[in-house]
């Protein structure tokens, strides 16, 4: 199932502005409007658009988004970094979320700003001190696509990541949240132009879902709504005004967003 937040396309008479956001559910060509708390207890409604006519959003509002770094081997030689030999994590700000087709904006103060595609995780329930026993799936309401934009310079300056990965723009998520994914058989693509850049299979993980989620939820509780990103494949580079990056998981859909310089 796919879920979606959405905004119909069309204004309300006398209205100043869109149509309130809504969560809704994605079939085919149409999408279905959804009420209740999607992490609780929801009901599809007879509202329905076709898709065309409605704006996707972000999907969901994580009250923190949990990245991973150098959670392929790859990606960690082409950087120059060693394997990390347990997760190495750093938080994005909810400030640097966009939805699908918003345009990243690339900050004066970088002068290498870079894509990294990964597969993201989206947590369905509160989730806290797990052990190793316990089952992941639970808490796991679905996946999606994120843009870890990196501004590396400034990373590389910095050393810690929170500027070089903080700012505003520089979280895209989206399109939807598919709840059944065969992690076994997912993979990620992230195209810049139409141009194949990466591509990784979840199964290349150094510290698989799971893994991480166990992990992570020992140092921290994971709320409904909250994203996790596990981590980009080899192949990250920069962006430049007038781009298109596009990053893809293979069975929730494509994450499409231009480049602009700001302001």
């Amino acid at each position: 199932m796919k879920f979606c937040r959405f905004q119909p396309v069309e204004m309300v008479p006398g209205a100043a502005a869109h149509p309130e956001p809504r969560y809704g559910i994605v079939e085919g060509e149409r999408v279905h409007a959804v009420a209740g708390d999607i992490f609780d207890r929801w009901e599809r409604t007879a509202a329905s658009w076709p898709l065309r006519e409605v704006r996707l959003l972000v999907p969901v509002l994580p009250s923190k988004i949990v990245c991973l770094g150098r959670n392929y081997r790859e990606h960690a030689a082409e950087l120059g970094n060693p394997v990390p030999a347990e997760p190495l994590i750093f938080l994005k700000p909810p400030s640097a979320l966009i939805g699908p087709e918003e345009p990243i904006l690339l900050p004066a103060i970088s002068e290498r700003v870079d894509y990294e595609g990964e597969l993201a995780v989206v947590i369905g329930r509160r989730c806290a001190q797990l052990g190793e026993a316990d089952d992941v799936r639970p808490y796991r309401f679905g996946f999606t696509c994120l843009n870890d934009v990196t501004a590396r310079d400034l990373q590389k300056k910095d050393v810690q990541f929170t500027r070089a990965k903080g700012f505003d723009t520089f979280c895209p998520l989206g399109p939807v949240v598919e709840t059944e994914l065969n992690l076994e058989a997912a993979s990620v693509e992230t195209r810049v132009n139409g141009e194949r850049r990466q591509f990784g299979r979840a199964a290349e993980m150094i510290f698989p879902v799971d893994v991480i989620i166990r992990w992570l939820s020992r140092m921290m509780t994971l709320e409904p709504g909250d994203v996790v990103a596990t981590g980009t494949p080899a192949g990250v580079g920069p962006l430049q005004p007038g781009d298109v990056v596009e990053v893809e998981v293979h069975g929730v859909g494509v994450l499409r967003n231009p480049v602009a310089a700001r302001g």
